[in-house]
């Protein structure tokens, strides 16, 4: 199954965005003309792996690395560099240059930023004294398409540059890149933000268009009506709470990452362990559109379901002279086999998780949280994953909910928990806690909780969810409505 996903069905023609984003990458390496090496900043890979196939980068002569702290190792005289605007990827490229020239190897150097460059990489390029050595240009790679419905930002550390680090670049880089999605798809007519960066968002939106405008009077009428842009801090609850629909639980258990997850080829009906197996997750694998945003249980029912439907037809065919086009049915069926047996061994693979009695205690205690139910036992229940060394990020994930729904804890409470974590997974984690208490994520209380008021106002907590006939999103959680979606819904219908 491809890697990269198709985008026929989109809603928009997000084909054009990515075929755009290839165009720009293979103008840069037609100017560096023969065989090169391309070094490519790690985190770009995963991205660059659903916009380009590697076969079309070796027809433009490329060989491919990954950016590291070790020297290069290529017989190409021309080196370029794919990297995100970091000082320590800039020190990795100067490090590199300097070898060379111990070495006394020459080489051309390209360095391109993405999505664009910045005065403090190219000031450490001066200071490392090989500036004079490089052509510096941007790849203004600012949205890549995961799926047909899905267009990402590949903004992973965001939220801790504008909660922790005081830098709101990040922000510049959203309205950036929504504004090049307006030059494809023509003016949004209606923005709607709530939250602080959001608002922040919408004015450089705004501040783009004076500078850069759109001509809408070529464009004609917009294929995106409204843009709703909501702050991450609106809603740190969701993110928090265990996802149980089948794409939410392969998440979960397993990291999906560019669309894909790695995973061991035992999983995947492998006789013995290995090397990972990527295993592409996206819309064109027909049986996980159908399954990916069905409840878990649901899922593993339609995957019985198509698997005795494919026993019974290949009993009928074995038993039956069955006519040239009955044959030619059951042949169809049997190319969806490989989807079926990769959806069954994933699957199987989640229920050894979900069947253990600890996966469906932690679901209790999330939602005792959310109801704000017994504190106390919500308490004891970090306490006892804190002593028994629980996973770090489960226990901090549940701690970060606990504290936000109670808008923090008891001075007590909190400096115990603190104190604990300390000492049950060493010190090395003071500035993580650190971290979660400037953003407001892990704190001491000092107002009462207005929980319940949202929870009420919002409709957040669903008794009676049916999770194989879903009416609504709280079937995702199993009781818990997203607040953000909600508030979406709520925009939809009531206004902003």
């Amino acid at each position: 199954m491809a890697q990269i996903p198709n985008l026929d069905n989109a809603p928009i023609n997000l084909a054009s965005l990515r075929d755009q984003s290839q165009k720009e990458l293979l103008n840069i390496l037609r100017k560096a003309r023969g065989k090169k090496c391309l070094v490519i900043d790690p985190k770009l890979g995963g991205s660059l792996s659903l916009l380009i196939q590697t076969s079309l980068l070796k027809e433009y002569g490329v060989e491919l690395r990954h950016l590291s702290a070790e020297h290069v190792q290529t017989e190409c005289s021309k080196v370029l560099y794919l990297v995100r605007s970091q000082m320590k990827l800039m020190k990795f490229i100067s490090s590199h240059i300097q070898h060379d020239l111990s070495k006394g190897v020459q080489r051309e150097y390209f360095v391109y930023f993405v999505p664009r460059r910045t005065v403090v990489c190219e000031k450490i390029f001066e200071e490392e004294k090989v500036h004079h050595m490089l052509s510096i240009g941007e790849y203004p790679f600012y949205t890549l398409p995961l799926d047909e419905d899905v267009i990402s930002f590949e903004l992973d550390f965001a939220y801790k540059e504008c909660y922790v680090d005081g830098d709101m670049s990040s922000l510049w880089h959203v309205a950036k890149a929504i504004h090049k999605l307006e030059f494809s798809f023509g003016l949004i007519p209606n923005v709607r933000a709530k939250g602080k960066a959001s608002t922040k968002v919408a004015d450089i939106l705004n501040s783009l268009q004076v500078e850069e405008p759109v001509n809408t009077a070529d464009m004609g009428v917009p294929e995106i009506n409204t843009l709703i842009l909501l702050d991450r801090e609106v809603d740190m609850v969701t993110p928090m709470c265990f996802q149980l629909t089948y794409e939410g639980l392969l998440d979960e258990i397993l990291q999906i990452n560019n669309g894909s997850v790695e995973i061991d080829p035992t999983v995947m009906g492998g006789q013995q362990e290995g090397k990972k197996t990527k295993v592409p997750l996206n819309s064109s694998d027909k049986l996980y559109r159908e399954i990916r945003d069905l409840n878990f249980e649901v899922v593993v029912q339609v995957l019985r379901q198509k698997a005795t439907s494919m026993q019974q037809d290949y009993v009928e065919v074995k038993s039956t002279s069955q006519s040239v086009s009955g044959l030619k049915d059951f042949v169809k069926k049997l190319n969806s086999l490989p989807e079926i047996a990769r959806h069954v061994n994933l699957a199987q693979h989640l229920q050894s998780f979900t069947s253990k009695p600890s996966f469906h205690a932690r679901l209790d205690i999330e939602q005792t949280i959310l109801e704000l139910q017994n504190y106390e036992i919500c308490f004891e229940y970090i306490e006892e994953m804190i002593h028994k060394q629980e996973p770090i990020i489960n226990v901090l994930r549940l701690l970060v909910l606990f504290s936000i729904t109670n808008f923090g804890l008891p001075k007590k409470n909190f400096d115990y928990l603190r104190r604990e974590i300390l000492h049950s997974y060493g010190f090395e984690h003071m500035s993580t806690l650190y971290n979660l208490e400037k953003a407001g994520l892990f704190k001491k209380q000092e107002t009462k909780t207005n929980w319940p008021t949202i929870t009420r106002a919002l409709q957040l907590i669903v008794d009676d969810t049916d999770t194989t006939n879903p009416n609504d999103v709280s079937y995702i959680f199993s009781g818990y409505a997203p607040l953000s979606i909600r508030l979406v819904q709520h925009a939809i219908r009531s206004g902003w």
